[in-house]
């Protein structure tokens, strides 16, 4: 009595202590912010490149979120990830096997204890059986592999998701930039043909002796500066065409010898920013903040696994089946088998490996919670920057286009005292060089404006409800 006593006691401890091997996950606390604020209201959705109201842009992202090579390996992953789960959840249910078997022997006469006579020395076997077998999860290592496994399907899922946002952002700024260089250049050639048509008249007049030579060299080098200018913004234009045509995803004969479409857009971007008093909190949503979570779930739920490694393990098998020396009589009542068994396997000496691992799967965890934090003060850092250019590159686009406006009319005031003789043609050199250096600062004001809002969703992962 009092050894089945002590059976049981030992019993309920153990089952006891099953608990303490179970995964114990806690978010770790983070300091947020109650609220974005200072920024107007508005509303974007899944789809917030739309807000561009561009629907080349619109047929771009499809076409990149359709053939990305980089998106093809997230999804990739991601169903790898789902098979590795699937793998650690069958590791908690029975394995069931159907075994089938026809075997000839035959013995030997010279042995120490030969067959009696008028035995056969040829025997034949058949043997058809259903073989069960199952451990017990007491100590949760099966449960919290599944567990970990499902957590790593998650952080992929994640994972892609991450991939398709900044796509859909690289893709818009790519679009933008695109365009910016085709303005940029249109306003070069556009330079180059009024300087084309001022050297000619200026070569007139050298002929007929009205203007010096050395004022002619001069507003030749001057057109001749200006049109070195139109090689590197061909070549800009053409490397930003050949990558955007990479992230769409398009084949090698595509990318040599097509083109990218690209819109007329309007001068004016959106103006849609953070709504005023959104929760920050909606900034934990972020699919990069989401997979760094996973991962720190993942890890938990791998040390209570490496836990149960240092308890017994317990397997159940059972075969049901029939057996004969004849075919004809496999399934007749007489050949019925069956057995049950039950192993139970205490590690006692490893070398330390099991207790090694534990160690490991520790240092995993504290790693992801690293990992997590950093990933937090980043998004935190990606969205202050986002709103900050947001801010900035719209008062930038407004000063530029003031400043093309007021060199805009600085050029004709010259123009006009050039022709009635009041300054030299140098003082027209500079107020056209400075109005060509401000439609392109204006140009570059515009895409980055455009470019800072593709950020701002980007770190926001995504878009958000009204």
């Amino acid at each position: 009595m009092l050894k089945r006593t002590h059976a049981v006691l030992a019993l309920a401890a153990a089952l006891a202590g099953c608990a303490g091997l179970s995964a114990d996950y806690q978010r770790p606390a983070v300091d947020l912010p109650v609220a974005w604020t200072a920024a107007p209201g508005g509303a974007a959705g899944a789809q917030w490149w739309k807000l561009y109201g561009d629907a080349r842009l619109d047929r771009l992202v499809d076409e990149a979120l359709e053939h990305n090579a980089n998106l093809a390996q997230a999804v990739a992953r991601v169903d790898e990830a789902r098979a590795q789960a699937g793998i650690a959840r069958a590791g908690q249910l029975p394995v069931v096997g159907v075994e089938f078997e026809r075997s000839r022997t035959q013995s030997s006469r010279q042995v120490a204890t030969p067959l009696p006579a008028g035995f056969p020395r040829e025997s034949n076997d058949y043997r058809a059986a259903l073989n069960v077998s199952y451990e017990l999860d007491l100590w949760g290592r099966l449960r919290n592999t599944t567990a970990a496994a499902r957590a790593e399907l998650l952080a992929s899922v994640a994972a892609r998701e991450t991939v398709r946002i900044a796509l859909a952002a690289d893709v818009a700024q790519g679009h933008f930039a695109l365009r910016a260089f085709d303005q940029q250049i249109t306003a070069m050639q556009r330079s180059l043909a009024a300087r084309a048509r001022t050297l000619g008249l200026h070569k007139a007049r050298l002929q007929h002796g009205d203007l010096s030579e050395l004022d002619y060299r001069q507003l030749e080098a001057e057109a001749a500066a200006a049109r070195a200018q139109l090689p590197a913004l061909e070549r800009a234009r053409a490397q930003q065409e050949n990558a955007l045509a990479v992230l769409l995803g398009r084949s090698p004969r595509a990318i040599y010898e097509g083109a990218v479409e690209r819109s007329d857009i309007a001068d004016a971007p959106p103006a849609l920013v953070v709504p005023s008093g959104l929760p920050s909190e909606l900034l934990l949503r972020r699919p990069d903040l989401v997979e760094a979570e996973q991962k720190l779930i993942a890890g938990n739920a791998r040390i209570a696994a490496a836990r149960a490694a240092l308890f017994p393990s317990i397997t159940l098998t059972g075969t049901l089946g029939s057996e004969s020396a004849a075919l004809n009589n496999l399934f007749t009542g007489a050949s019925g088998i069956w057995g049950l068994a039950a192993a139970v396997a205490q590690p006692i000496f490893s070398g330390g490996r099991l207790q090694a691992q534990v160690d490991a799967a520790e240092a995993r965890e504290r790693l992801a919670t690293a990992q997590y934090q950093q990933a937090i003060q980043n998004a935190f850092k990606d969205v202050r920057n986002a709103l900050v250019a947001q801010t900035k590159s719209r008062e930038q686009l407004e000063a530029e286009s003031q400043r093309g406006a007021a060199l805009t009319q600085a050029l004709r005031l010259a123009r006009l005292r050039y022709d009635n003789g009041m300054v030299s043609q140098l003082e027209v050199l500079d107020a056209e060089r400075n109005l060509l250096a401000a439609e392109q600062n204006r140009i570059e004001a515009l895409r980055a404006q455009r470019a800072a809002i593709a950020d701002l969703f980007k770190a926001l992962g995504g878009g958000w409800g009204a």
